[in-house]
C-alpha cells in the first residue's frame, strides 16, 4: 500500500456543526483573580486606610501567595483571629493550623508584624512619649497586647519624657510574672531614666494592658 494522505484525515464528521462547539480556552488564559488583585491595588491607592483589615491582609498574601486566590484564606484568618494585628500577632504555630498557610506564609506574617513594631517603635522615640496617650497606648498594644504569656515591659524615659529604651524584664505564664523591683531599679540608673512606664499585657484578654506610671529619683 503506497503511504501518504489518509483521505479521511479532514473530512468532517457528518451533521457535525463545527461552530456549535464549545471554545476551549488556552492553558495560558489568565486566572480569574489577576483581575480583582489589580482592582483592590487600586482601591488601596485610593483608600489606603479605609479598607476592610480582610483586603488589607489579601494585599499582604499577593506577595506569599502569587498564583491562587487569597480572599478565601484571609477571611478565614480574621475569622479565626478577629482582627489583622491578631493575625501578624499570632504565633507561627497557630498560623499553621489554618489551611493554606505555610511556612512562607507564615515567615511573611511574622516579617510584616516585626517590621510594624519597628515602625511603632521609630515613631514613638521621635517625640515626648506622653504627648498623647492614645499614642502610647496604640504603641504598648502594637508590641505586647497580642503576646500568649504575660509579660512586664518597661519603658524607660528622659527628662523630656522622650524613649531611652523599651525591655520586656519578664516573661511569665498565661495569667502571672514575676516583678523584682531591685533590678527594675538597677536598670533605670544604669539607663540614667528620670521615669519610667510599667507595661504588662493581660493573654487571656488579647486588647487589654495595664500601664503604671512612676518618676525615678
Amino acid at each position: 500500500m503506497r503511504k501518504g494522505r489518509s483521505p479521511f484525515q479532514d473530512a468532517p464528521l457528518p451533521g457535525l456543526d463545527e461552530a456549535a462547539l464549545p471554545v476551549i480556552k488556552p492553558e495560558t488564559a489568565e486566572p480569574h483573580y489577576h483581575g480583582h488583585r489589580d482592582r483592590l491595588r487600586e482601591r488601596f491607592v485610593v483608600a489606603q486606610g479605609k479598607l476592610p483589615d480582610y483586603e488589607l491582609l489579601e494585599l499582604l498574601l499577593f506577595r506569599s501567595i502569587p498564583r491562587r486566590d487569597v480572599k478565601p484564606l484571609a477571611k478565614a484568618l480574621i475569622a479565626r483571629f478577629g482582627s489583622l494585628a491578631e493575625v501578624l500577632g499570632a504565633p507561627v504555630a497557630r498560623l499553621k493550623e489554618v489551611d493554606g498557610v505555610s511556612d512562607g506564609v507564615a515567615g511573611d506574617l511574622k516579617i510584616v508584624e516585626a517590621a510594624g513594631h519597628r515602625l511603632a517603635k521609630g515613631g514613638i522615640a521621635k517625640r515626648p512619649i506622653f504627648s498623647t496617650s492614645a499614642a502610647l497606648i496604640d504603641y504598648c498594644r502594637s508590641t505586647m497586647a497580642f503576646a500568649e504569656r504575660e509579660n512586664f515591659r518597661i519603658l524607660f524615659l528622659d527628662t523630656k519624657n522622650g524613649l531611652i529604651a523599651d525591655e520586656v524584664q519578664q516573661t511569665g505564664t498565661v495569667n502571672h510574672t514575676p516583678v523584682y523591683p531591685r533590678e527594675v531599679v538597677k536598670r533605670a540608673l544604669e539607663l540614667s531614666a528620670t521615669a519610667l512606664i510599667l507595661v504588662h499585657n493581660h493573654p487571656t484578654r488579647p486588647t487589654s494592658i495595664t500601664l503604671d506610671h512612676a518618676q525615678a529619683h
